[in-house]
């Protein structure tokens, strides 16, 4: 199985039951079978709780966090390694600092980024580290 990275909205579609949701349910419970979590940034799993706790309040956060800690998920630090290629990124394209960081994970650490916007299945974020 691929390495994949989620992204924020990934998770968000998931746990609202909007579309690309089943696409998520599948690569979790893949994730699980070949016990190859996939892989999140730590800033986007912030992303995540402070999303659903401005939505829907505390204890539905907290529930979130319960409910990812039970998910084949790998939470990956924001290292000066990760965050310097965030940066650059944020530095060389028009793409907000938070989805900088799942596209710093795919590059560093996986095969695919999934983001609710490529739940259609274009490969990854597109984004060249150079120019």
């Amino acid at each position: 199985m691929k390495r994949y990275v989620l992204d924020a909205s990934a998770l968000l579609a998931f746990f609202q039951d909007e579309p690309g949701a089943e696409k998520v349910q599948e690569l979790l419970t893949r994730a699980g079978q070949a016990e190859r979590p996939l892989l999140m940034s730590v800033v986007n799993w912030g992303e995540v709780i402070y999303v659903v706790w401005q939505r829907r309040g505390e204890e539905a956060a907290r529930e979130r966090m319960r409910a990812m800690a039970r998910y084949p998920l790998e939470i990956v630090g924001a290292d000066a390694e990760t965050t310097l290629l965030a940066a650059t990124l944020k530095a060389r394209h028009k793409l907000p600092y938070v989805d900088c960081f799942a596209a710093a994970c795919e590059y560093l650490f996986s095969d695919r980024g999934v983001r609710r916007e490529s739940l259609s299945w274009n490969h990854g974020w597109g984004v060249p580290l150079n120019g």
